[in-house]
């Protein structure tokens, strides 16, 4: 069944209804049907199909290496299963910053092959071209600004941006420049609370906030970093609603046991 016949499908227009009506959009990263299966019977708005995958599913290091192939799998593993929720995925290092056409090609592709509803671009005005191609080609754009990752060696790693005068007014300009580009929502990411409640104001689009403080009309995290895979990962903006890092490796351990025991399998596990 095609995800247009579910009757309450989230889509770009009622994120822009929410934010109008003061109500907060929830989005988590999901790179797989295992766990979109889970999220599709969950409440969460948006579905991001981040390029943290390359971290988070790959092993690399940062996101730097991921291709646009690895995003078309993983999107594709997720637009299978999940049906309710806008699903937007993250489009990787250069994908699009060489050129619009290179844009419109690759953004292009993961539409047609991957099923996605949208497409998620980083950075500010040096975009904001290939942004207004995008949105004539009838291809919703989700903006990010602020800590950029794809930018980290520019950005001098991982730290939160907009912190001085100038920093503050070049994100300012981005974000309005970017809303009239014609973006459907924009993720801020570790920037000052005052400076993302500021541009939720002076922009009409959703803002969705990670380390970006309340005053966004969103917020997103990445699923495995909510739910406590990592014990080691404890980033000021993270809150973990679970510890299944702790709880898979216990039953891993258990299991192990059980087989080395001779306890499992038992009578009952047999045909």
């Amino acid at each position: 069944m095609s995800r247009y016949a579910t009757r309450d499908s989230i889509t770009t227009a009622q994120l822009l209804k929410r934010k109008h009506a003061g109500e907060r959009i929830s989005m988590v990263t999901c790179y797989d049907s295992a766990f979109g299966r889970i999220v599709e019977e969950s409440p969460i708005d948006v579905v991001l199909v981040g390029d943290s995958l390359g971290n988070v599913m790959l092993g690399f290091d940062s996101t730097l290496p991921v291709t646009v192939d690895h995003m078309i799998h993983h999107a594709s593993a997720v637009t299978r299963v999940v049906r309710r929720p806008l699903v937007v995925v993250d489009m990787p290092f250069m994908s699009y910053q060489v050129s619009v056409e290179d844009a419109l090609r690759n953004c292009g592709r993961v539409i047609k092959e991957a099923s996605a509803q949208a497409v998620k671009l980083e950075g500010g005005s040096r975009i904001v071209p290939a942004v207004k191609a995008l949105v004539d080609a009838g291809i919703p754009v989700m903006g990010h600004l602020g800590l950029t990752p794809q930018s980290v060696h520019t950005l001098g790693g991982y730290k939160v941006q907009g912190k001085g005068a100038d920093a503050r007014k070049a994100i300012i300009e981005d974000a309005l420049m970017l809303a009239e580009a014609g973006i459907f929502a924009l993720v801020l990411e570790m920037v000052p609370a005052e400076l993302a409640a500021e541009i939720t104001r002076k922009i009409a689009v959703p803002t969705i906030g990670i380390g970006a403080g309340a005053g966004c009309d969103g917020q997103v995290l990445v699923l495995h970093d909510l739910l406590g895979f990592d014990q080691d990962f404890n980033p000021k903006f993270l809150k973990k609603y679970a510890n299944l890092g702790e709880a898979i490796g216990g039953a891993l351990t258990k299991y192990d046991k059980e087989v080395k025991s001779g306890t499992f399998p038992t009578a009952k596990n047999e045909f």
